[in-house]
């Protein structure tokens, strides 16, 4: 990246470079935005951002992916309108730490990603996280702050009406464990994954068109669904708030649509915890049940799902060694998160990509996923 980021702005001089993770959700899918409980893990996917100051009053942003370079007045960031093009991430944390008060000086910047985009792996939270370190330049800006930030650059300027756990997990990760994550309390703590347990993130190399839109549907979906529950218990805030007993009381009552919604979230926040428990007593059978269990209710209940999301989970629970899979992420393409016994990865890998690549003529690509280390900074000239 330094050698690129001189062939780029001809100096390095004062460079400093930023990493944020990606990360795999193992459970908890489509609760975040509904104040549940997730069970996310930061990965060794990364995004790095290089910077360093310039001096002629520009902002310049190379993205190393799209081989494309951007650049603005930077007195005049806070008047910046959204283009919906990848810009949007950088551009929108940097007028969000201009409202908390931050200056956003002329600057170059190099963004080197090894988080594959489109992936459901949260190649966008690891950009906004990393930026915002970036900007920040080593000034202070508590770690659920930034979090929270880079979640609202998200929402109000890139347009997504996003939950916090993508980038929460991105500056919480920590080395070895995953997280359980309230997203309400936005309290957390750490789970150990049982040992010579493998956790691989199959992609399936598509993403329907759908995705985007299906996304804003389901959060207004559920948002219905809240108002026509409250008509028969008002003090319920979200659906986190409602019960299995609840919502077996209420099914009867609301339309079929909400009621599948509904069900989902109720169901996984289960699962959450069925999860944990499962995993605290090294019992890698009900956790793969689990996997398997989710998947299902994000197919026919959440409807978020593909016909290449559900050969992949198919085919991977067919395989020896494998306890489980779901897909994971917003849906509709991306990838699948499989949990296998460690010494079955070769095999897996090789009956995977013989499977899906006869019955679509693609070869998808395989991520071992490591717990990895939150947002930090991890260089400096």
């Amino acid at each position: 990246m330094v050698d690129e980021f001189r062939r780029l702005f001809g100096s390095a001089e004062g460079l400093r470079v930023f990493r944020a993770p990606g990360r795999v959700n193992l459970i908890g899918e489509h609760t975040d935005y509904n104040l549940g409980l997730v069970l996310p893990m930061a990965l060794d996917l990364a995004t790095c951002v290089a910077i360093a100051p310039a001096t002629d009053g520009k902002l310049r942003i190379y993205s190393e992916h799209k081989k494309q370079m951007r650049q603005w007045d930077a007195a005049t960031i806070d008047q910046c309108q959204s283009d919906r093009t990848w810009a949007d991430y950088p551009i929108g944390v940097a007028r969000e730490l201009l409202r908390l008060g931050f200056s956003i000086d002329p600057a170059n910047l190099l963004i080197h990603s090894s988080v594959p985009e489109g992936s459901g792996l949260s190649s966008s939270a690891a950009l906004e996280v990393s930026c915002a370190l970036a900007f920040l330049g080593g000034r202070r800006l508590p770690p659920l702050e930034l979090a929270q930030l880079a979640q609202r650059a998200e929402i109000h300027f890139v347009g997504i009406p996003c939950g916090i756990m993508d980038q929460y997990v991105s500056v919480f990760g920590r080395k070895g464990s995953a997280i359980e994550l309230d997203c309400r309390s936005l309290v957390h703590r750490y789970v150990d994954l049982p040992d010579n347990t493998a956790i691989v993130a199959v992609n399936t190399m598509v993403k329907h068109a759908l995705a985007a839109s299906a996304y804003r549907e389901r959060v207004a979906e559920c948002a219905a669904a809240i108002q026509k529950i409250q008509q028969q218990l008002p003090r319920v805030e979200s659906l986190r708030d409602v019960s299995l007993q609840q919502f077996a009381a209420l099914e009867a009552e609301l339309p079929l649509l909400l009621t599948r919604r509904t069900r989902h979230v109720v169901t996984e926040n289960e699962r959450v915890v069925a999860f944990r428990e499962a995993c605290s007593r090294d019992d890698k059978s009900a956790m793969g049940k689990l996997l398997l269990a989710s998947h299902r209710s994000l197919q026919t209940d959440y409807e978020v799902s593909c016909p290449e999301l559900d050969f992949l989970v198919e085919t991977a629970c067919q395989i020896d060694g494998v306890y489980g899979a779901r897909m994971t992420g917003g849906g509709f393409g991306g990838c699948i998160v499989a949990m296998l016994d460690g010494s079955a990865l070769g095999h897996f890998r090789t009956e995977l990509v013989r499977e899906y690549q006869a019955r679509f003529a693609i070869v998808p690509e395989m991520y071992e996923s490591k717990p990895s280390a939150g947002a930090t900074e991890v260089n400096k000239i």
